[in-house]
């Protein structure tokens, strides 16, 4: 039988905001298949944590602190990566934030965090990694977006706005790439039950809303997510990009 995924043992794997929730998962998802994989954010406490997790696995594993709306940390990040692998083969954009208000009260400046972080981090982590990807003549850029770049919802606008163009990026960057051997594709999920949204699931009304448009009728959990994202870094999606995946249990069906 075919040992799926073995070949990505020895891949060097990104994933920023891979300390915590999802990105944790996915990353624990390629460390226990022996990949070197890279973990940034800015929490540093955190990060040392979720390192030894990753480094159980695999003592090739690094963690770099730093905040990635901020374009000088990325470079630093995928540089280091490069100084220390060598290659970069597998970039897992998944660091994101959510203010959520009102339309009518998100200021300049919520609008910019999170516009900074969940697309401009996006778009120059991805510029700065394709570098090494080129000169290689292969690569896999995972974009994790948001059902909400296909629906709207309450308290969102600025989120829903950054998640819709993480997807239209995620076609343009597959389209300019393609050529160059780098596929660019996408997962869009649904509301993840993690640490992180645990405080927003106690408002027994927002979960209810939520439970009773995802058809499948409950929250998503960290692996849901980690199948996907695996499945579009391994060799079983080698002629797939510029496609976003959604992970909704069936929200967006309807």
């Amino acid at each position: 039988m075919t040992n799926f995924f073995s070949e990505l043992a020895g891949k060097t794997v990104i994933v920023t905001g891979g300390n915590k929730g999802i990105g944790k998962d996915i990353a624990l998802t390629f460390a226990k298949l022996n990949a070197n994989v890279v973990i940034a954010g800015r929490d540093q406490a955190s990060l040392d944590a979720t390192l030894q997790e990753l480094q159980v696995f695999n003592d090739r594993c690094l963690a770099v602190q730093g905040d990635l709306s901020q374009v000088t940390n990325i470079t630093s990040l995928i540089e280091k990566t490069a100084a220390t692998f060598d290659t970069i083969d597998i970039l897992v954009n998944n660091a994101g934030v959510n203010i959520p208000k009102p339309a009518m009260e998100v200021t300049e400046s919520d609008w910019d965090t999170v516009l900074n972080l969940n697309l401009k981090s996006a778009f120059f982590a991805s510029q700065a990694a394709a570098k090494y990807m080129m000169a290689q003549k292969s690569g896999k850029i995972i974009n994790i977006a948001s059902q909400m770049a296909f629906v709207g919802y309450y308290k969102r606008a600025a989120y829903c706005s950054s998640k819709g163009g993480l997807v239209q990026l995620t076609k343009a960057l597959a389209v300019e790439w393609a050529q160059c051997g780098i596929k660019v594709n996408a997962v869009a999920p649904t509301f993840i039950e993690t640490e992180l949204t645990e405080k927003m699931f106690t408002d027994q009304a927002f979960k209810t809303d939520v439970e009773k448009r995802i058809l499948l009728g409950e929250l998503a959990q960290p692996q849901d997510i980690s199948g996907a994202v695996l499945y579009l870094a391994s060799n079983l999606a080698n002629f797939v990009t510029g496609e976003t995946i959604k992970v909704d249990g069936g929200w967006t069906a309807i």
